[in-house]
């Protein structure tokens, strides 16, 4: 029986001529009923037996979770009772798999190691992208069950985080064999999108498939139905840039994207919140740190060359000091325990500097913070977030916020209580352009994020270096030069004259 019919009220037709604000009142009007009735039934038909049946933290999201109950009946083209029916199968697998509390540790780490199956990337339409790299699973009864926790563990994860927001699953078949195809896991696939996480599935692409598997894909559209079927998308190496584009396609798919599965951490899905969001940095130099912000000016972000590098370092004599460099120690002396990043990476709404990593000093160092510089190159504000993938770690400041057309932000980043930095950490810096903004505090920020379209989002990616010494040793005099091996020794220019300073007292 399906309950809307089109029309408010009883559902009789009236020959009525509507607006299209009174259309979207009225299916508002139908759609709340049809949450209002799914929820009364299945209380009634499906709780009052068998309450143990489902993990109650499910039952409670879906008495309060308007969405979710609709995701249920779109897929179920509203429905009740088929809706009904969907959601009992879904919420028995859910209690089943325990998806409420997967964590890493649920799963085994070798799965996790080989980088069979991660989220990394978007297609051309903004959805993530979860990767299935067939070639590394082998048909094994004995770790399937694990492999599926891994499928659950991953689209939790997401759900969780961008609740609604479609995934494009890519199904990487190249280097593929037979006895790597387990049609138990495809199908456990299928049926996640199609039963237990209704509404998130975009398109499945299936690249590069082996003539062989013809046969067992057919078996798949079957599986898919009908209506789901035109999501399945076949392509080789020149159809796959028409979903996604080349920036997010690894080479073997030809396509630029640098990025090389890793594990631990996980993938760089795993930027969260860090400490002390947009509050004081906690720390013994708070104090300092504030005046050094606002009295210094803002340094260029063009790129210096190592020309140019020379010539700086020509100027300051490493043995006798002079006015310049006087002045120059004591900007340094006000700064302390910050280096000032010389390279910049050039994103159509905001210049970020450094270009590639962020550089802490060693324990012996004693330099504890780093320093990220943001400049809007719209002519619009632009809000940023700052995510990393070790939370606990760091404090910055700010981390969501907001820059004015032209202006410059300076983003501390600093280790908390005494933890160690490592070069795993990685840090994300998002960035979107309010056209319209109604505001720029914390509470319309954080409807602006939940607003924004994710093509609409610009992403920068930093790593985290450790100088081991504060001894300049990265960067070599030769007859005169600067002898500098790769993009990063920008960054370790003034650096180099910096921790010298700072390890022995001595004038530059």
């Amino acid at each position: 029986m399906r309950y809307w019919d089109g029309s408010c009220g009883s559902g009789t037709a009236t020959a009525i001529t509507s607006t299209p604000a009174t259309m979207a009142e009225c299916q508002a009007q139908n759609k709340a009923k049809l949450v209002s009735e799914t929820r009364r039934r299945f209380e009634v038909e499906y709780l009052t037996d068998k309450p143990d049946k489902y993990d109650p933290r499910d039952v409670e999201r879906l008495q309060q979770d308007d969405n979710w109950v609709e995701s249920y009946l779109l897929w179920r083209h509203d429905v009740v009772e088929e809706t009904l029916k969907m959601i009992d199968e879904s919420f028995q697998w859910r209690k089943e798999m325990c998806v409420h509390d997967l964590t890493e540790s649920s799963i085994p780490r070798w799965l996790l190691e080989i980088g069979g199956i991660y989220l990394h990337g978007y297609d051309k339409e903004g959805n993530k992208l979860l990767w299935i790299r067939v070639k590394y699973h082998i048909k094994d009864h004995k770790t399937i069950l694990d492999k599926k926790k891994l499928i659950a563990f991953w689209l939790e994860r997401y759900a969780k985080r961008e609740s609604g927001k479609p995934i494009t699953v890519m199904f990487d078949l190249s280097e593929t064999g037979i006895n790597s195809i387990d049609m138990d896991f495809v199908r456990f696939i299928i049926n996640c999108f199609k039963v237990y996480y209704p509404k998130y599935l975009s398109k499945i692409v299936i690249f590069d498939m082996p003539w062989i598997m013809n046969a067992a894909f057919k078996i798949v559209k079957s599986w898919l139905g009908p209506e789901a079927v035109s999501l399945l998308k076949f392509t080789s190496k020149n159809e796959v840039q028409d979903y996604v584009s080349i920036e997010y396609l690894p080479p073997h798919m030809g396509g630029t994207d640098p990025f090389k599965y890793s594990y631990p951490p996980l993938v760089d899905d795993d930027f969260q919140t860090p400490l002390c969001e947009n509050g004081p940095i906690a720390s013994e130099d708070e104090a300092s740190s504030k005046e050094d912000i606002e009295s210094d000016g803002k340094e260029t972000l063009e790129t210096v060359s190592n020309e140019e590098q020379a010539a700086l370092l020509k100027k300051v004599n490493l043995t006798e000091p002079s006015s310049k460099a006087e002045e120059n120690e004591k900007v340094d002396s006000k700064m302390k325990g910050f280096k000032k990043p010389l390279s910049v990476f050039k994103g159509p709404l905001l210049h970020i500097s450094p270009a590639e990593e962020l550089y802490f000093g060693s324990t012996e160092s004693g330099e504890k913070k780093a320093l990220i510089v943001l400049t809007n190159v719209t002519k619009n504000i632009v809000a940023f977030k700052v995510r990393t993938t070790a939370p606990e770690k760091y404090r910055v400041k700010p981390s969501n916020s907001s820059c004015d057309p032209g202006a410059s932000v300076d983003i501390v980043v600093s280790p908390h209580g005494g933890l160690t930095v490592s070069a795993q950490d990685r840090f994300l810096i998002m960035a979107a352009e309010m056209e319209q903004p109604s505001g720029t505090g914390p509470a319309e920020l954080s409807q602006f994020w939940k607003e924004v379209l994710r093509n609409k989002v610009m992403e920068h990616r930093l790593r985290c270096h450790i100088v081991e010494s504060s001894k300049p040793t990265a960067p070599t005099l030769k007859d005169g030069a600067i002898n500098m091996s790769d993009k990063t020794s920008e960054d370790m220019s003034l650096q180099f004259s910096t921790s010298r300073r700072e390890s022995d007292g001595s004038p530059p």
